[in-house]
């Protein structure tokens, strides 16, 4: 953070700096370190590609804060006062996107660049068609286009209001976005109601970046956030699970879980999960340990380079509500009673949350296997073990006995067994003893025809 110290002092007037009349601070390439070698090659093709053009173009947001902090970004945005459809016709491998608010995505191999053209104030046009706000403040249209200033007053946080131009190689700070990174803080620009107002997601981004960048949200914007969760309820639910998907799987999901409780926004994603933790009631285990791991774990993986899956996250939030369900399903056996509980839970859940059907086929494949892998007698065992999700589901008993669930040490069998000779396989299941006879539902009385 030296460096960043240092554009401090300078932004305070402890050495010179270069400043727009009534505009942005403007630190050029002598007093920064971002190198051009920090930036996707895609991204300055798209960035020289535009100024070749005419076009002012600048990568913005979190590409320009986390090469300040030392990290390296995960996408590199551009803004533009080149018109989406200006943008497009300069890239053939390029797509436009979005109705709400117009972008063009500029494709390289798997890397997307996603190229934005700088907006202005929905009140700057009268034309309804490029602005649209709801009754409650929400933008529900926003197309209007103005120039950088514009721009950059129109971002969220003030650390995403910096703007590197490779025109001179230099930054442009709009909002004090280096003083707020030195402060390791999250401050909205604007009134923060009427912000959250507009967009209520921003809340769920204020919750990333600080647990993403272990950042303090400032108490002007957080103090608004435990009173407009309710704001959140109208966001399509498919953008709602791409918000989740950021939030908790992006390596921070534990510090992301305990914020959002914190600012009372969980409940607002996980209705059902908030409920079970709140109102626990389990004799030898609590519910929240047992979401904590889950995230805990996660983040692990994530951090060892490994895959993780939305799969195995929902399968896990959602266990304890499906727990729940399924003591209120009476006179069914254990498996379809399973099966009705899951279709229950998924589709109470995907009022806030979709979940795409590649994701919510394996949750509940996971959770059967839950019933399945405690039968293990004879055959039954090497069945399991070659099943395509005996690995997640067994992962899962794992994460249940280290919470404090009592499953009579079945990890630990299934841990040997994956291991064991052909031999010593068989012993094992031998060693079970007969298999617990099944219960049979009662015997109907037969009705006596002759009356």
């Amino acid at each position: 953070m030296g460096f960043i110290s240092k554009l401090v002092n300078m932004v305070k007037g402890d050495q010179p700096v270069t400043a727009a009349p009534s505009g942005p601070t403007i630190i050029t390439r002598d007093d920064h370190d971002i190198s051009r070698r920090d930036i996707s090659d895609n991204a300055l093709k798209v960035l020289y590609r535009l100024k070749d053009a005419g076009f002012q173009g600048f990568l913005v947001g979190g590409g320009v804060r986390d090469i300040l902090l030392g990290k390296q970004p995960k996408d590199f945005d551009i803004a533009t006062n080149a018109h989406p459809e200006q943008v497009h016709k300069l890239f053939r491998n390029s797509i436009l996107i979005g109705r709400r608010f117009r972008l063009v995505h500029v494709r390289f191999g798997r890397e997307v660049i996603e190229v934005a053209t700088f907006r202005a104030s929905h009140l700057s046009s009268d034309n309804s068609n490029q602005a649209k706000q709801s009754e409650s403040g929400m933008l529900l249209r926003d197309n209007v286009y103005g120039t950088v200033d514009d721009d950059a007053m129109r971002r969220d946080f003030t650390i995403n209001a910096m703007y590197y131009n490779i025109n001179g190689f230099t930054i442009h700070d709009f909002a004090g976005g280096i003083e707020d990174i030195a402060k390791r803080s999250i401050r909205m620009i604007g009134d923060p109601q009427a912000r959250y107002r507009e967009d209520p997601v921003r809340m769920l981004r204020a919750i990333r970046f600080a647990a993403k960048l272990d950042f303090e949200i400032e108490s002007a914007t957080a103090k608004p956030m435990h009173t407009l969760g309710h704001l959140l309820e109208p966001i399509p639910a498919a953008r709602m699970f791409e918000e989740v998907l950021k939030l908790l799987l992006s390596g921070h999901g534990e510090q992301t879980y305990y914020l959002l409780r914190d600012y009372d926004l969980f409940k607002c994603l996980f209705p059902a999960t908030d409920a079970a933790i709140e109102n626990d009631e389990t004799p030898d285990y609590q519910v929240e340990e047992f979401v904590v791991l889950a995230l805990r774990n996660s983040d692990e993986r994530i951090a060892q380079g490994k895959s993780v899956t939305p799969a195995y996250l929902f399968a896990a939030l959602l266990w304890h509500p499906l727990q729940q369900r399924l003591s209120q399903i009476r006179n069914m056996p254990p498996i379809p009673a399973m099966h009705q509980a899951a279709q229950d839970i998924i589709l109470q859940q995907v009022k806030r949350t979709s979940i795409p059907r590649r994701f919510s086929t394996p949750m509940k494949e996971i959770w059967d296997m839950q019933l399945r892998l405690p039968r293990r007698h004879g055959n039954k065992a090497l069945e399991l073990v070659e099943s395509k999700r005996f690995r997640a589901a067994y992962d899962f008993v794992l994460l249940r006995e280290a919470s404090g669930e009592g499953l009579d040490n079945l990890g630990q069998w299934w841990t040997e067994y994956q291991f064991a000779s052909s031999q010593r396989r068989e012993q094992m299941t031998k060693e079970l003893g007969k298999p617990a006879p099944k219960k049979r539902a009662p015997k109907k009385p037969k009705v006596n025809q002759d009356g």
